[in-house]
């Protein structure tokens, strides 16, 4: 099973990037809900069916300022 990993951050002119670790695959969309579409159809349209990854995770950078 084939999985693939984006990183996803907000944008600084409002809303929200994904770029895919190891595949160039880059997105982006206002809203979290909007952004999972967006990657879903990306990945769609980067792979042919048989090598499509079967899982997608989507990693946030969240930074923690002491």
């Amino acid at each position: 099973m084939k999985e693939l990993f984006f990183l996803v951050e907000e944008a600084l002119e409002g809303g929200y990037t994904a770029k895919a670790m190891g595949e160039s695959i880059f997105t982006e969309a206002e809203t979290i809900d909007d952004l999972k579409i967006e990657i879903r159809e990306a990945v769609e349209c980067h792979f042919d069916t048989n090598d499509k990854p079967q899982i997608l995770h989507m990693v946030r950078e969240e930074l923690i300022i002491l």
